[in-house]
């Protein structure tokens, strides 16, 4: 039996943005299906199957786009939920933000970011910045599978 194809899980509060980064994935040569939440509480509930997503059966994430501004959790939280939790240890999340703020980029590297990419303001930019950076963390860069050998 195949494996299934591990989704993106896209978390962003803007639905303009949401729209832009999943038609950008979708045009690339990603075949990862995106699976989108607004906010950092359904984001954590989707990692953890739990509330509308207990039901849930797809794989975890192959990859996590995160924004830090975000109504509730925001994605400062959501990605210090992530880091430390064994079951997330190989999940590369990413941080996708208008946010250009030192502070805010030095506290996401210290909670373990992957990656800290500024949403150009620019469509085309901004576009073609999701597509590379999708690319890059589904198909050119090699995780570790997770599973019971990262938990302690």
């Amino acid at each position: 039996m195949a494996e299934a194809i591990k989704p993106i899980l896209l978390v962003e509060d803007n639905p303009d943005h949401a729209e832009i980064t999943i038609d950008a994935i979708k045009t690339s040569n990603v075949v990862n299906p995106v699976v989108w939440v607004e906010d950092g509480e359904a984001a954590l509930d989707y990692l953890y199957r739990r509330g509308r997503y207990a039901d849930c059966t797809d794989p975890n994430p192959a990859l996590v786009l995160l924004d830090i501004k975000l109504p509730g959790i925001d994605g400062l939280e959501v990605l210090a939920k992530i880091r430390a939790d064994d079951r997330f240890a190989g999940l590369p999340v990413v941080m996708l933000t208008t946010s250009s703020q030192e502070a805010e980029i030095i506290k996401a590297y210290m909670s373990h970011a992957n990656s800290y990419v500024v949403k150009p303001m620019n469509f085309k930019d901004f576009y073609e910045k999701v597509q590379n950076l999708n690319i890059y963390w589904t198909i050119t860069n090699t995780c570790p599978e997770m599973g019971d050998r990262w938990r302690k």
